[in-house]
């Protein structure tokens, strides 16, 4: 039998393989984080007809004269290039700017994915959209350690911040001068005790010369503390005392506090006490930080995502879902922080669009179709050699 009709076939198999790796990329071309893949082709062996043969005395040398025997595909690649942005403005939606994939946990399995279209169950838990779990370390605290194993990421929704009490206080501001009058001056501020009730700490300014003040700190729960005088330089700077002890409860800071000709300015600018709070919403962060915002105005790290590097990534294996498996090729998850040790950072609200290039997978349709093409001429011409060899016998 001829060997180009067996050397068509295998043209037509790999074309027509070649064809459904294309239709593949263009049927993905709107899949959040997908890759698109080439094939690669080889020859297959081929049938000696001579040996090559070395130069002997004044006879030159003869090369080996081969009949091939069709082709195969070598193997298909996968291309990790990075894809667009796409915004979506969903807080969960999140893409990888950069090398690395988001770690989830399906069942036993721990897979690998691009997409990172997320969100919240009814038990907190970041999941897919079929259901896995999404992995990284879940902070105490507001302490991540990074160091210890991986854990499906929660959101503690109803959770509770504990109340902090009020440790310091900062003062600022003018006390005037030129100010003739004896009465005194008073400025408050909110503060909190460790049950997170608020006490209103008050301060009074009394001028006793040109360049002194005496201050006395009261809340009406703990006994008051002063006068305590204050001593201003000539110019009206530099208080000699610039912190003032409440009770051994609070320090309050009035390094800040000018005594300058004009208006009287003095301020309670900032404490640092919060109430209890509730957990009212969340942001995350390039780092991949869940960050909670609470009622009480604090902010507290609740998780942090984990990203998986490889040092084969076409080596990773396709198991649908937008998920990978790792491989004796694709070497072992290195799992981190996003943007740490050349992991991508995190966008939120965007997903990365599929890398297919539509303009060159139109262009590999051609390349298949007329592929195919010949090689079913080269079959329907070998099977009309064989025709008229049959037909020299009437």
């Amino acid at each position: 039998m001829l060997r180009s009709l067996y050397a068509g076939i295998s043209g037509l198999r790999g074309h027509q393989q070649m064809m459904d790796i294309t239709g593949n990329n263009i049927a993905n071309v709107n899949t959040a984080g997908f890759k698109s893949s080439s094939g690669v082709f080889e020859d297959t062996l081929s049938q000696m007809m001579k040996a090559a043969g070395a130069p002997q005395g004044n006879q030159g040398g003869t090369n080996p004269a081969q009949v091939g025997l069709g082709m195969r595909m070598a193997g298909i690649s996968t291309n990790f290039s990075q894809g667009a942005a796409q915004t979506t403005g969903r807080t969960t939606d999140l893409m990888i700017q950069g090398d690395g994939f988001f770690v989830v946990r399906s069942g036993n399995d721990q897979l690998y994915s691009r997409a990172g279209s997320f969100s919240f169950d009814a038990n907190g838990s970041l999941v897919t959209p079929e259901g896995a779990n999404v992995r990284g370390w879940v902070g105490k605290n507001g302490v991540i350690d990074t160091n210890s194993p991986t854990q499906d990421v929660k959101l503690p929704f109803g959770s509770l911040l504990a109340p902090k009490p009020t440790d310091s206080v900062t003062v600022g501001g003018n006390l005037p001068a030129d100010t003739v009058s004896a009465a005194p001056i008073v400025t408050s501020i909110t503060t909190y005790d460790t049950q997170g009730n608020p006490v209103t700490l008050s301060a009074s300014y009394t001028k006793t010369d040109a360049t002194h003040w005496d201050v006395t700190l009261s809340d009406g729960v703990n006994p008051d503390v002063g006068p305590t005088p204050i001593t201003f330089d000539a110019a009206g700077g530099n208080p000699d005392v610039t912190h003032i002890d409440f009770n051994g409860l609070m320090d309050v800071d009035v390094s800040g506090v000018t005594s300058y000709a004009g208006t009287s300015t003095i301020a309670a600018t900032s404490q640092t006490g919060a109430a209890m709070g509730s957990l009212q919403s969340f942001t995350i962060g390039p780092d991949g930080t869940v960050v909670g915002v609470f009622s009480n105005g604090l902010k507290q790290s609740l998780a942090q995502l984990a990203i998986s590097s490889f040092n084969n990534p076409p080596g990773l294996e396709k198991i649908g879902n937008s998920t990978y498996r790792a491989t004796v090729n694709s070497g072992n998850p290195q799992l981190g922080a996003p943007g740490s040790a050349g992991r991508g950072a995190l966008q939120a609200g965007a997903l990365e669009m599929s890398n297919v290039d539509l303009a060159q997978e139109f262009t590999n349709l051609i390349v298949a179709e007329r592929g195919f093409q010949a090689n079913s001429k080269i079959i329907s011409t070998s099977d009309e050699m064989l025709q008229d060899l049959v037909n020299l016998k009437r």
